[in-house]
Parts: structure tokens; sequence; C-alpha cells
């Protein structure tokens, strides 16, 4: 399996070098040249597997200088059932209706984040011994709220990596950044940025394309990569997760084999959703994608105005922060897919939105997309009513980004009449966004949000993850904000660690 940008293609790589690098040189994204495909054989021997199985065997299709028995070993080292609260790894929640709610939470620090960022370190490392690197691998991560905390997380005291996380001063909530700002480990280093999370993802990938930073590095014995979605190694392992669901749903009888699905997914970054379609590149039977937005709703826009993407438009700050997001990256690998691996077409919009801020597909690419994917968006109002409705109807405690994704899927099968059987993407834990989801409820708030954990215990019976409550107490070690101007200095931070 070989690996190219998607911005040009004339050069290919292993898996390790990708994920090693995170970024291509030409600030293209990397993506394999094929996709492979699960057999009815396949399918039998997934159905039998737990998810760590599951997760070695789907990522050793993709990652074919990696051997058998060491991404065994990683899955079981990452999705170990002490960290994500027993052998379910990812458990999936039936509801009325056909609403099965994949629940992708149960890790550390209680984010979907986590089913990639706990095993991404093993990836990491091995691929710098694969390739021979001996330079310290520096981590960059741009984050609108969960993947920032779980690649510290996951990355924590890592021998021969460093780790930076941008965050958007006031664009996160309050529980994400005590999260982050709380982090322990020898080799982290968090800074918020004022500004919104398309000011530290812009600047983060300036850093990536800047010679004179990458060289200064070099002489310090430093390389640059990523753990943002950017990095093929955080997004292969999001594949898994979505064939899992469907071998669960076999199981439990609720569909049969061969039957289709919808997906549908809360996406800023589009990564999460990119997965669901490589899954079904590889044989998972689904009929349709459903794009979900919140008030940033760019990616709605694209897929409803026949590919144009605008990211001049208002930002707003919502209740799903993780999704405040309007440079939706992973868009890239669609776009390289969907044209047929067209590069010079790809690079061609990436410069449009670079210098424009825009661009536009023909009729003709964009109808192949169409084909699969459906979208919506809803505001915070339709949030909070969606909580509260599937709290009294369905005694399930969803937190604002599922929220909005399951509010999208309704309006979706109201307009269309799709009674296909769906997977909504379950993506953090309702007590990471306290104060959204009590307010939903009608409760009263408290003075900060790790009071508001036992409040929204107290309110609905159900308890607080261990890892959030154990914040309580805890003094932050990071209080540096910077302006995205100045985060080039900010490297000199990660160099002292």
């Amino acid at each position: 399996m070989e690996y190219v940008s998607t911005r040009d293609k004339s050069r290919a790589v292993s898996s390790a070098y990708a994920i090693a690098n995170g970024i291509a040189p030409d600030g293209g994204l990397y993506c394999p040249t094929e996709f492979p495909s699960l057999s009815a054989e396949d399918w039998h021997a997934l159905a039998k597997m737990d998810y760590k199985g599951r997760a070695a065997m789907i990522l050793g299709r993709f990652l074919t200088d990696f051997s058998a028995e060491e991404l065994t070993d990683f899955a079981a080292k990452a999705y170990a059932d002490e960290k994500f609260g027993g052998a379910n790894t990812a458990p999936v929640v039936s509801l009325a209706d056909g609403k099965h709610l994949l629940e992708l939470w149960h890790g550390p620090t209680c984010a979907f984040k986590d089913m990639a960022l706990q095993i991404l370190p093993h990836l990491l490392t091995a691929s710098l011994r694969k390739i021979g690197e001996k330079r310290t691998a520096c981590i960059l991560v741009a984050t609108s709220g969960d993947t920032g905390k779980a690649a510290l997380d996951g990355f924590a005291d890592v021998p021969g990596t460093k780790i930076m996380v941008y965050y958007p001063e006031n664009g996160v909530s309050p529980m994400q950044k005590l999260q982050m700002n709380t982090q322990t480990g020898e080799n982290v280093e968090v800074v918020a940025i004022r500004g919104n999370f398309d000011d530290a993802q812009s600047a983060v990938k300036q850093i990536f394309t800047d010679a004179a930073t990458r060289e200064a590095l070099d002489r310090d014995g430093m390389m640059l990569s990523s753990a943002n979605s950017i990095n093929w190694g955080r997004l292969a392992p999001q594949i898994a997760y979505y064939i899992s669901a469907y071998c669960d749903l076999l199981a439990e009888g609720k569909i049969a084999h061969g039957d289709q699905i919808n997906i549908c997914v809360p996406t800023g970054n589009f990564g999460n959703i990119l997965a669901a379609y490589i899954a079904k590149q590889m044989g998972l039977p689904v009929n349709k994608f459903i794009c979900a937005s919140n008030r940033n709703n760019v990616l709605t826009d694209f897929f409803k105005k026949g590919g144009s993407y605008d990211k001049n438009r208002a930002f707003y700050t919502t209740a799903s922060p993780s999704m405040d997001i309007l440079i939706s990256s992973n868009l890239e690998r669609l776009l390289f897919l969907a044209s047929g691996q067209n590069d010079k077409l790809v690079a061609e919009l990436m410069d449009k939105l670079g210098t424009e801020g825009r661009y536009a597909l023909t009729a003709e690419m964009f109808s192949g997309i169409a084909a699969d994917f459906d979208a919506g968006c809803c505001d915070d109002a339709e949030t909070a009513e969606t909580i509260r409705a599937l709290w009294e109807k369905e005694h399930y405690l969803a937190d604002t980004h599922t929220a909005v994704a399951v509010r999208v899927y309704e309006d979706y099968r109201a307009r269309t009449g799709d009674e296909t059987p769906v997977v909504i993407a379950s993506t953090a834990s309702p007590f990471k966004f306290c104060r959204s989801v009590i307010e939903a409820l009608g409760g009263s708030l408290e003075r900060d949000d790790v009071t508001q954990l036992g409040v929204l215990e107290q309110l609905t019976g159900e308890k607080a993850p261990a890892p959030l409550a154990a914040l309580a107490g805890k003094t932050p070690r990071f209080d540096r904000v910077v302006d995205k101007e100045a985060i080039f200095q900010t490297i000199e931070l990660l160099k002292a660690r």
C-alpha cells in the first residue's frame, strides 16, 4: 500500500513515512492510492472478533509495512479494558425508529478522538523506527476542543516525542480548557490562540510548510509531525469503528448481512465522516452519509449548493465547539478521491481556498459526491430541544455534538422518507458540556464546570466519567495566550521541553 499527496501524486511513500511526517511538503494530505476490499470471509472473521481484533485487522489492510503482530499489540495496549471502561470499546446503543448511536467516548478523555489518539503514539513511534528516523518528533496540534486533550493524553511522556497543542482562547468549553491546561507530562506544552480554530489550524499548516522552521528544528535534532486528522495515522484507526458497529448490529439481529445502513456524523473538519466513507470503499454497505453541522454550516452549504465551498462568512461560537470550524481540512481528501485522484485539480482548488476563501466544483465532479452524501445543520436552540427530547422520550443523555447529529438525521428522515437504519456517531460524553446539557434539561447552573458534574448527576441519575470527576481541585499548568501571528515563536517553548 502506497501513499501520495493530494496535491502531487508523483512521489509515493510508505504508510510509515506518511504517519511519521504527518503532512506532505507541498501542504497536501497523504492518501492511499487504492482501497482494500473486504471479502465474505473477512466479514465472517470480523464478526467473531472483539474491537481490538477488528481494529488490528482493518489497520493491517492499510499499514502494510507493519506486521500483524505489531498491530495486534498496539491495539491491545491502546484499547485496554481499563482505558475504555470494559471490553466493549465502542458500544452501539439502539433507540427508537431505527436509530443506533455509536458511542465513541468511553476512553480516557471522554471524546471520540481517543479512538485514534490512543493508538497513534504506537503507530508514530514505530513509524519513526521503520524509516530510520533518529530525530525527536515535534507534534503540533490545532484543536477545537477534544483533539487537544486526547493528543496530550496519548503522547504524554512518550519517548522520542514532544507535543504542542494550540486551542482558540474562547472557542472551547471550560471543561475542555481545564482538561488541556492541567495535563501532566514533561514533553507537553499548551498555548491558547487569540482567534478561532481556523486561525490555529491555518497557522500550524504554515509552520509545516515553512522551510526555515523545519531547517532550524533539524539542526536541533527535531522534526515536525502532526496528531490532527490531517495525519493518516489519525484517520485510519477511525475507519475501524464503523465496520465494528455494523458487525455489532449483525450480532444483535438488528440488520442482516448485506443490509444497507445510513451513517450520520457531527463534523467540522470532515475527518470522522471521511473515515466512514473510506469504510464504504472497503465494502461497508452504506446507502447515504449524512453530514451534520451546527450554525457554522459551511459543509452543509457545500453539499446543498452543488459543491460550492465558501469560508467567507461569519464565524459563530456555539454550544458544540468542536464543530466550530470553517476550513474543513479532510474535505481535501474527498476531493482527491472524487476527482479520480486529480492532484493538479486539488492543488488548484486549495490554492483558491487559500487566496480567495472559496472554490466551486464542476457539476460532473459534484454529481459523484452527491450520490453518497446528504447534509443538514441546526442551531443551539434546536440542539437544546433535541437533548431534552432524547432524555424525556428515550431516557438517553446526549452531548451537544451528538444532539446536532440526531436533529439533522431526524430532519433528513422527515424530508426524504428514508427509513434505512442509521448509525449516528455519538462523539463526546454529555458531562464534557455540562453547562449546555443542564440548561437544555432545565436545571440550575453552579459556578464552574467541575461543580456542574454533580448537578448533572443529580438531575439525571447518570454518573460522571471518572476522568472528568478527577479534575476537581487540579491547578492549571499552562496559561499562555498569544496572537496567531506569534505562533512561530512558540516553537521555542517546545524546543525547551
